[in-house]
């Protein structure tokens, strides 16, 4: 792993960290304010900040356990542990979307009487607090951060949403405007969540990442260097970063040891340009028997 990479890892932990202790304070904070005002709103709201906070410190161990170095139990290295974080977070935000989801529909038919300016005042403090956690996450490279930003964007944009309706309710009575925001509000992060979601499935399945394409990347390897065909290509990344790549290629009977070195050397060249820098090439000779059909296309 480079300086670089490794800097950039320790960065993501330390902007998961900074999230969650501010998360957590945000969240006490919240639940005092609710006990002294007696407010089943913000109590709620409360709970659904702890549980985010939860789901933070879960995101911020693994982020951190990914980053052990490969050894005799996991020899790949723990990057996917990372992944395991991102997996954790989407499910307990689709799942938190949902039962908000659930509080918000009946609400459309049957809108409650709130008090506007306590919400104005709560939403000016939530949209600080989660806005500088999401500022800390942006441009996140691993999943883990990328759903831990949008888990943070959710509660950024409800409070946004609570400022705006809160600013239209202190001048005129229109309390369906709360839920009607809530709900576009979620329809809009379980569409992004569920994406993200389905990318780390597909990671964890070892399904081939969705800027390869493998047909293309056999007829690169045939054009561009002396091997007579290839088969049995197999391409899967590691936490959605580190892409792997196994291979057969076939050549003459008579190549030299020296050419095959090229060859390889070659190949793994041209497979680093299309950002695949972990390759395994197996060498199999023109008239060697092979049970496949595709080893003489």
């Amino acid at each position: 792993m480079s300086e670089h990479h490794h800097e950039h890892d320790h960065s993501a932990v330390e902007n998961i960290k900074f999230a969650f202790f501010l998360n957590l304070s945000f969240s006490i904070i919240e639940i005092i304010g609710g006990l002294l005002t007696n407010s089943m709103a913000i109590l709620s709201d409360a709970l659904h900040d702890l549980g985010d906070s939860i789901s933070l410190a879960v995101s911020w161990y693994l982020e951190n356990f990914s980053q052990k170095k490969a050894d005799d139990d996991f020899s790949y290295g723990y990057a996917r542990f990372s992944l395991l974080g991102a997996l954790i977070n989407s499910i307990v935000l689709i799942l938190g979307s949902f039962f908000i989801l659930s509080e918000v529909v009946p609400r459309l038919f049957n809108p409650q009487t709130v008090h506007p300016e306590g919400m104005l005042f709560l939403s000016i403090f939530g949209i600080i607090i989660n806005g500088i956690s999401v500022l800390k996450l942006r441009g996140g490279s691993s999943l883990n951060k990328e759903v831990v930003s949008w888990h943070l964007m959710e509660d950024l944009l409800g409070w946004t949403a609570i400022f705006i309706v809160s600013i239209i309710l202190i001048f005129k009575s229109v309390p369906i405007l709360d839920p009607l925001l809530s709900l576009l509000i979620n329809i809009y992060i379980l569409y992004n969540v569920i994406s993200k979601l389905k990318r780390v499935l597909a990671i964890f399945l070892q399904g081939v990442p969705d800027d390869i394409n493998i047909e293309n990347l056999q007829h690169k390897i045939v054009e561009q260097s002396n091997a007579l065909a290839v088969h049995h290509t197999h391409v899967w990344t590691l936490e959605g970063e580190k892409n792997f790549l196994s291979t057969h290629l076939i050549v003459k009977d008579q190549i030299k040891r020296d050419d095959i070195i090229e060859l390889k050397t070659k190949v793994k060249k041209l497979l680093a340009e299309e950002g695949i820098d972990h390759v395994t090439v197996e060498i199999e000779y023109e008239n060697e028997e092979c049970e496949s059909e595709d080893c003489r296309a």
